[in-house]
């Protein structure tokens, strides 16, 4: 596959699953570079495949309307991706819960606010809410993606595996839910930087709940420095959120020309996708197998 132009450009369904018995230790803190960073992803993903699900159901209930054709091939694969990333991250909760057993109560709370949303509330507000979490979902992969180093280069193979490939295609597919909001409501800019605060409070006040429960049971609460620490994390990866959410705001905006996309791409992001289009194994990945993926190609 040759390298694209804009990280938004290739849209490809992957159905990949990753086997969550194979995960070392059945350790869920995944991450020996960033032991805070596997904690935070870990409870900021309770309730994302819940948010996926709502997202597959909203827009594949407005696709029908869409007469622009590449908008909706677009939706067709925004929706096959997320559709195979949400029965990926409901098995990764199940394994969570081993654990922390209050993950069950926290999925089930998330479950129900957006099977409620679904129900109750208008057109409009549904695909709001789908464009403002998607302007959080396709950022974070790129914050991802750019600390990898930091955070991910010594990990557990099959959750690296599984959050990489999940922040290359929450990249890939960062413009369709904003452009079928603009499809329906090509002026309401207001009601569009509503629904992306509306987003960043809830993403928080959704992943708060698992971080306590999580540090807790990790031993993070024991001291005022690890406290610190750890809340220290959680504030600024919600600072960087936050701080790249700013160009959003603005009336001429677009995902693909946001600061953090248009530019360049991430090389991991290049190179994992032809590592994965040339046949290897993505699904376990060790550091060896990671470094032979990138470098197989040059980053553009």
């Amino acid at each position: 596959m040759s390298t694209v132009s804009n990280a938004m450009d290739n849209i490809e369904v992957r159905p990949l699953n990753f086997d969550v018995d194979k995960i070392e230790g059945q350790n869920p803190v995944w991450s020996r570079s960033h032991p805070l960073f596997s904690i935070y992803i870990n409870a900021l993903a309770i309730h994302v495949p819940y948010f996926e699900r709502y997202l597959v159901k909203g827009l594949r209930s407005v696709k029908d309307q869409v007469k622009n054709e590449r908008l909706r091939q677009d939706i067709s694969r925004i929706i096959g991706q997320e559709a195979h990333h949400a029965k990926n991250f409901i098995a990764i909760n199940k394994f969570l819960a081993k654990r922390y057993p209050e993950v069950v109560k926290l999925d089930g709370q998330a479950k129900d606010y957006f099977e409620a949303s679904l129900k109750n509330d208008d057109i409009k507000k549904i695909l709001g809410i789908i464009a403002g979490y998607e302007t959080f979902t396709y950022m974070a992969g790129m914050i991802i993606l750019n600390n990898y180093d930091q955070w991910m280069q010594d990990a557990d193979p099959v959750l690296r595996s599984a959050w990489v490939w999940h922040q290359v295609e929450e990249v890939e597919h960062g413009s369709v839910a904003f452009d079928v909001f603009r499809y329906f409501y090509p002026q309401d800019h207001g009601y569009r930087r509503a629904m992306i605060i509306k987003a960043f409070f809830h993403i928080a006040a959704e992943t708060i709940p698992g971080y306590v429960t999580m540090i807790k049971k990790e031993g993070y609460l024991k001291s005022p420095w690890k406290a610190a620490k750890a809340f220290g994390f959680f504030c600024n990866f919600s600072y960087q959120l936050a701080k790249s959410a700013l160009p959003t705001l603005g009336k001429n905006y677009h995902p693909r020309n946001h600061p953090m996309c248009s530019t360049t791409q991430s090389p991991i992001a290049i190179s994992w996708r032809k590592f994965y289009s040339s046949g290897e194994d993505v699904l376990q990945m060790d550091n060896e197998q990671m470094e032979k993926m990138m470098n197989t190609g040059n980053p553009v």
